[in-house]
């Protein structure tokens, strides 16, 4: 079933200009990625962020391994290219980190919606839990100082394009949001509905029409008066 769906999820990504995606080896559970910032706002805009996500054999249920291979000064990112960032991190509530199950990782979830989920963090740090502490104090207390170190960052990055490929540009395209559809979702990948309860019941339809039919004999009693 894995492969299944990470091969649907990978000729799906090999469409957008957003981003760059090889196997290793032909290997469909190791990828090479390249992210590339088209929002010209942003401090990364024109970068070519090259990672390697690394998928488990149980894939969605557990969630894949990304690490930059080059090194990026982000309060977010260890100096060794790991992310800390909560889509990422295994499925449930964490008490010691006080992360909501909503938040981290679950079946439900995409490769793309990972992917986006990091472009928006390259640009809103969360700076109250730091991976890398000295980049957090610097982007509070010497922003100009930190916004230099990203610029070389960038121009660093492009070292990372691949010979032949060609950048797009924020004018012929954006990212978008990723709207998630669990049903979509498993319906791709063929996943049976029993092993996460089915379908809404039939007794929360009923629900549904209770609370309708109440609202319109409201209103006639409202035109009666």
């Amino acid at each position: 079933m894995a492969e299944r769906i990470l091969m649907n999820e990978y000729k799906t990504l090999a469409k957008e200009p957003w981003v760059n995606i090889e196997l290793e080896g032909e290997d469909i559970f190791r990828w090479t990625v390249g992210l590339i910032v088209l929002n010209p706002d942003s401090l990364y805009y024109g970068g070519y962020f090259k990672a390697s996500m690394k998928f488990p054999r149980n894939y969605p249920f557990s969630p894949p391994e990304f690490r930059f291979q080059r090194p990026l000064y982000h309060p977010n990112i260890y100096t060794d290219g790991k992310l800390c960032i909560s889509i990422l991190h295994a499925p449930g509530e964490d008490e010691m980190s006080g992360e909501l199950a909503s938040e981290r990782w679950s079946p439900a979830q995409r490769v793309e919606s990972v992917l986006i989920s990091i472009l928006s963090l390259l640009d809103d740090a969360e700076v109250s839990s730091p991976a890398n502490v000295d980049a957090g104090v610097m982007l509070r207390k010497e922003p100009e100082k930190y916004q230099s170190i990203v610029r070389n960052n960038v121009e660093a990055s492009k070292q990372d394009i691949p010979d032949g490929f060609v950048m797009p540009t924020h004018q012929t395209t954006t990212v978008k949001p990723v709207e998630k559809d669990d049903s979509d979702f498993w319906a791709e990948s063929d996943v049976d509905d029993d092993v996460f309860g089915g379908s809404d019941s039939d007794e929360d339809l009923d629900v549904d029409d209770q609370d309708t039919g109440s609202d319109d004999d409201e209103e006639e009693e409202t035109k009666r008066a």
